[in-house]
């Protein structure tokens, strides 16, 4: 959902319209005023399985510092105005683990729709002295073959690389949401 509330071009509150599009009907949120559409399209997002080649190939799982559960994961992060997908991943990559990038390769892109994300994932080969910055948490070190993988976006493009390696991935189970309380 969307958390726009009011036009950016005339600040005249939006509403939820529908107009005929090339699809047909479509019930999108407009400004009554000017016209405006807020499209809502997904945002790219980098994922990085970052393999440490100074540390015998080990992967390099990361703690979000927001993350109240104990999930490591892969290196993410937006693509800026102006840069390349693997120039993208390749300063994510060294913003927050300080690591050199030597190759970067295209694993994949997967959709990631609880989060309105197109998630752009590669295979960073890296190198240096990990110091993570302050979105990260806590970092681990694993051998490729002790990797759980887990069924979302980049959990996928993590078991996608696993079996590039001629391991085959295992997925842990997610927890269901909680009831609601109504």
């Amino acid at each position: 959902m969307s958390t726009f509330k009011f036009c950016p071009q005339c600040a005249t509150p939006l509403a939820m319209i529908e107009r005929m599009e090339d699809s047909g009907p479509t019930e999108r949120l407009r400004c009554p005023a000017c016209d405006f559409t807020h499209w809502n399209n997904p945002t790219p997002v980098l994922a990085a399985v970052v393999e440490c080649s100074d540390q015998g190939g080990k992967v390099l799982l990361a703690r979000n510092a927001a993350w109240t559960h104990k999930m490591f994961a892969l290196i993410t992060g937006f693509m800026e105005a102006g840069e390349s997908p693997e120039a993208g991943i390749t300063r994510e990559v060294l913003e927050e683990t300080s690591l050199i990038a030597t190759s970067v390769n295209l694993l994949g892109v997967w959709d990631f729709q609880r989060m309105n994300q197109v998630i752009i994932a590669y295979h960073v080969v890296a190198h240096g002295e990990v110091r993570l910055s302050p979105e990260l948490a806590e970092y681990r070190m694993f051998e490729p073959s002790e990797v759980v993988c887990w069924p979302a976006g980049t959990g996928y493009a993590l078991a996608t690389w696993l079996r590039s390696k001629g391991i085959a991935p295992r997925f842990i189970e997610l927890p269901s949401a909680a009831p609601s309380a109504s």
